[in-house]
């Protein structure tokens, strides 16, 4: 049975717009991108080359108004961090489901009244944390889950890059609203996927630090969980990191995991690549990970990166033939540990949550 095609309005064709929900959404069978949003006049160029069949809109009121003509089935929220909350509030109080992507918001507190607001309106929400669909997270997490490595004792991450100078970003600037620095930009990856293996957190630790000159967000963090099941996750993000560490180091009772380098699904989008590929998400057999028990390792084949994977859940939840591939409480959960780092760099102790 063919069904009908569900419209998307996309707001926002900056580089998550246009490098990661666009083209995800225009190869996941079951969606059309129908609608984009942007301001800008060199990004309304890219975008009508890109996806000639979508309308271009110059703000998210043109795409209210046009809604109804447009007969749009799902708004899909990736601007600045700053206009999260209020553009996911006005979507879903135009009547429409909602993605947003991360961080949700700047704040737990406004994370969950957009989740309540959604429920209550009896409308879909999630948060895009696309790297759930990493290849080597979905290693880590079907180790994890074999009991391969015994009990995890200890589990490390690390998302660093070596990015100098200052590029002049929303994302450096230091106003909270902004919800700029690695902290949020990195650590909302780190947190959500350590809190996805491992469950809550019940204490936290955390450095924030100011590297670069002229920097007003956090460039050179580090994060410790201690979750409720006793597991430590130690996370770091930096732009600053000249020779970056494993991307995982999990050490367990039965021996490690270890893995570097990131995942090769974001570098692929950028080349103009999608998921419509058919070596999509596939990683060199020189980039696996190894277990390693003292002297002897074993190279573990790395699974694919399959980031489709949200949005065809997206289709089958607003088809009601599935949940949603993220639930928006745990976006809440993990902006309540986000939250918690701030406050234990302020005071240099750890906090209980």
């Amino acid at each position: 049975m063919n069904l009908p095609q569900l419209n998307v309005g996309l707001i926002g064709y900056g580089i998550a717009g246009a490098v990661f929900h666009a083209p995800l959404i225009s190869t996941t069978p079951g969606l059309r991108l129908a609608a984009i949003v942007t301001s800008d006049p060199a990004r309304r160029a890219q975008a009508a080359g890109q996806h000639p069949q979508a309308a271009l809109l110059a703000d998210a009121d043109a795409l209210w108004a046009a809604a109804p003509g447009l007969g749009l089935d799902l708004i899909v929220v990736a601007s600045p961090n700053r206009t999260h909350v209020p553009l996911a509030t006005a979507a879903l109080g135009a009547g429409l489901p909602v993605v947003v992507d991360k961080p949700l918001a700047a704040t737990a507190a406004e994370g969950e009244r957009l989740a309540d607001l959604a429920a209550s309106e009896g409308l879909l929400f999630s948060v895009f944390q696309n790297r759930r669909w990493d290849g080597d997270f979905r290693t880590v997490r079907k180790l994890v889950g074999e009991g391969r490595l015994g009990r995890v004792n200890r589990f490390e991450s690390r998302f660093e890059r070596w990015r100098p100078q200052l590029k002049g970003t929303w994302r450096e600037l230091g106003d909270p609203a902004e919800a700029g620095g690695v902290l949020y930009d990195l650590g909302a990856h780190l947190v959500d996927q350590a809190l996805v293996l491992f469950g809550p957190a019940t204490r936290v630790y955390a450095e924030l630090d100011l590297r670069r000159d002229g920097s007003e967000a956090d460039d050179d963090s580090f994060v410790a969980l201690t979750h409720a099941d006793g597991t430590r996750s130690h996370l770091w993000m930096s732009a600053t990191a000249g020779d970056p560490g494993p991307r995982f180091r999990v050490l367990g009772s039965r021996g490690a995991y270890v893995t570097h380098g990131l995942d090769g699904q974001e570098d692929a989008l950028r080349a103009g690549r999608t998921p419509a590929d058919p070596d999509w998400g596939l990683s060199p057999r020189d980039h696996w990970g190894e277990l390693r028990a003292g002297e002897t390792a074993e190279p573990v084949e790395t699974l694919p990166g399959t980031y489709q994977d949200y949005y065809a859940g997206l289709v089958q939840a607003l088809r009601g033939e599935g949940p949603v591939p993220v639930d928006p409480h745990d976006a809440v959960e993990a902006l309540r540990v986000l939250e918690a780092a701030q406050r234990s760099a302020r005071t240099g102790e750890t906090v209980a949550l």
